[in-house]
């Protein structure tokens, strides 16, 4: 949603936009078209697809260059909205973590609703060793426990950037996990527990 802006320009220029009057709301066509020919299947639904809330509406706004005090405003708002994990526990099994890091499902058309989604952790992170195939937007997370300790701030840092990635970056690439109910809550301890737990393959 990021690039919502980007994509909707290039969806008026592809669509004509060069026969269209000059006082023509571009914006507000765009989103007409797309409203009048996107239909909801399954979890992909047109709302969820086009509606924005506050901060994909201001990283739409400045894709490239978001002011530093509007970045540090976006930052700290987004903190206040992870949810820890209820009990205080933070570590699931590392073995479901693994399955959910190489899981590329979700929220698709073809998905039933309701399915659990995968984090496709793996198109942006080296996680283990023993996986050669994956992305490098991200940082590596080999050994991330290893290096880091688990102590209760890092313990905290680790769910909250997995939970919403904006609290720490504005505008991150990265998924907002937990805020956009992509992953659940169990599945968030044992993507945890893949990178923070010794026995873990990701910090052997």
């Amino acid at each position: 949603m990021k690039k919502f802006g980007i994509a909707l320009a290039s969806l008026i220029t592809i669509t004509g936009c060069a026969t269209v009057a000059a006082d023509t709301d571009y914006a507000t066509a765009a989103m007409a078209l797309m409203k009048a020919d996107f239909k909801s299947k399954g979890p992909a639904t047109v709302s969820g697809m086009l509606n924005q809330d506050d901060a994909q509406r201001l990283c739409s706004q400045y894709p490239a260059d978001l002011p530093k005090e509007m970045a540090e405003k976006l930052e700290t708002e987004q903190l206040k909205l992870v949810k820890y994990p209820a009990d205080g526990k933070y570590l699931g099994t590392w073995q479901e973590g693994e399955k959910i890091a190489q899981n590329g499902r979700g929220m698709q058309s073809s998905d039933a609703i309701g399915s659990p989604n995968g984090g496709n952790c793996y198109a942006c992170h080296q996680i283990t060793k023993q996986e050669i195939s994956f992305g490098n937007i991200g940082p590596s997370l080999y050994q991330y426990g290893k290096l880091r300790g688990q102590s209760e701030e890092m313990m905290k840092y680790t769910w909250a950037k997995i939970y919403n990635a904006q609290a720490f970056r504005a505008c991150s690439n990265m998924p907002r996990f937990g805020h956009k109910g992509i992953l659940n809550e169990q599945q968030i301890k044992d993507v945890m527990a893949l990178l923070l737990d010794p026995q873990s393959p990701a910090n052997k």
